[in-house]
Formats: C-alpha cells, structure tokens, sequence
C-alpha cells in the first residue's frame, strides 16, 4: 500500500475499531485531497472497506461514503454475506446510504453490484422480503397488491420476463419516478425495472426460484407436523392402571 493511511485503517479495522479507521481515511483525504482517498481505496482490501460502510450512522457525514466509487463499492457489497444476516437490514441500509447519496447516481451503482460475481444474489438479498410487491409490480405497475395499475403501463400481464430488454423497456418516467423516490427498495426495484431491464429480470427470476424454494419448505414443514400429529394419535396409550395383575390371576383359575 502506497498510502500509510490506509496501513493504519486496515490494522485499526482487525483490532475491532472501525470508528477509528474510518477516522484516518478521512484524515488522508483532508491532507491530500479527496481524490487521493478514492485512490487509496483502490488498494484497500474490499472486506475492510465493507466493515467501515457497514457501520453508516445517518446522524453523521461519512466520507468513505461520499466518495467510495460504484466499482469499489461493489466489490464490498457481494462480501456481506459473510456477516450472516439473515434479516438483510444491515445490507439494506448499507446500499440505501452510499447509491442515494446526493450528487449519486442509483442506476450506476445498481449495475456495477450486478457485474460483480455474487452481484445479483446481494441484489435478491435486498429486496427478497418485498417478493410479492416486486412481482406485482412488474405485472401491474403498482406496489399495491390490491391494485393492478395503470392498463396503459401494464405490459408484463402474460409475464413475458424472458422478452424483457433495455431495447423493448422506455426510460423511466419523471413524474412516475418522483412518486416512488423513497431512497430504498421502492426506488431500487423501479430503476432496474426501467433502467436497468436486463439485471432486473435476472433478478426477479431468482426472487421467484427462492420464494418458491420458501414456501415448498413451509408446506414440507406443514405436511411433517401433521404426520406427526397422526401418528400420536394411532400410537396406543399405556392405560397401566393395575389391571394386568387381576387379569393374570382371572386366567390362572
């Protein structure tokens, strides 16, 4: 590493004290400019860049944050997995905070994290709790599962996933786009619906392989409790109320 920064960082990252190495990259980019840090991070190991973007607090600036690329960033991002978050909110909020940033732009972000190997499975992370609203609005237009949108935007409604390209999907309009910047899943899964029509449909094909994967694993679950259930119930009780002994002595007469 040619930068004594990022030596500090990564050794302050290993002891645990990730506020302190974030503190000494923001340090380099004080001395030698904001460009000489998003340099430095070229060379800093993707892991511990991971570590300090997974500890954002939203009530401070972050400079590592501001200035990390889309291309290093996602070279972090397919790394969260080894955290075992099964609840993806960390990664959530770790994506919301560095592609929404002011100045951003969410769509590069979102392609670079697809270009990675692992991309598209931290892409599914992120809005695999929102299945059945990315589903519905790739068919209807709408996250409202009690609506089936605009006929005029409904163009999915015999699920043609597999036709679905950058050349047969329009750009985003800015009006709707206004309606649904959330800065979070909403937001995302309309840009890759729009924008980015390739990754989308890579994505939500694997959304829908692990949501059926889910619900075939509760329906096993469901159908092993009710074997259970049946075979307590043929099982014959022990009724042992001493009554063996009288019918031992009865047959002996």
């Amino acid at each position: 590493m040619n930068y004594p920064a990022l030596i500090e960082a990564q050794s302050l990252v290993k002891a645990g004290d990730i506020a302190g190495a974030e503190h000494a990259l923001a340090n380099l980019a004080e001395t030698e400019g904001d460009k000489a840090l998003v340099a430095a991070l070229d060379e800093f190991p993707a892991k511990d860049l991971l570590a300090i973007i997974r500890e954002y607090d939203a009530s401070k600036e972050s400079l590592v944050n501001l200035l990390v690329t889309p291309e290093q960033f996602a070279q972090a991002v397919v790394l969260e997995r080894r955290y075992g978050d099964q609840t993806h909110e960390q990664l959530r909020s770790m994506i919301n905070s560095v592609i929404f940033r002011e100045g951003a732009d969410p769509a590069e972000f979102l392609y670079e994290i697809a270009e990675v190997d692992g991309g598209y499975d931290a892409l599914v992370d992120y809005l695999y709790d929102r299945t059945e609203m990315v589903e519905h609005f790739y068919r209807y237009a709408t996250f409202d599962l009690y609506e089936y949108g605009d006929e005029s935007k409904t163009r999915a409604i015999d699920d043609d996933l597999l036709n679905l390209t950058r050349d047969t999907e329009s750009l985003a309009s800015p009006l709707d786009m206004a309606n649904l910047e959330d800065h979070d899943w909403m937001q995302v899964t309309y840009l890759l619906r729009y924008e980015l029509p390739e990754i989308f449909r890579e994505v939500l094909m694997k959304l829908r392989a692990r949501y059926k994967a889910y619900q075939a694993s509760i329906a096993q679950d469901e159908l092993d409790n009710e074997s259970g259930e049946e075979e307590a119930e043929e099982r014959p009780k022990n009724n042992d109320d001493g009554d063996d002994k009288d019918d031992d002595e009865e047959s002996a007469l």
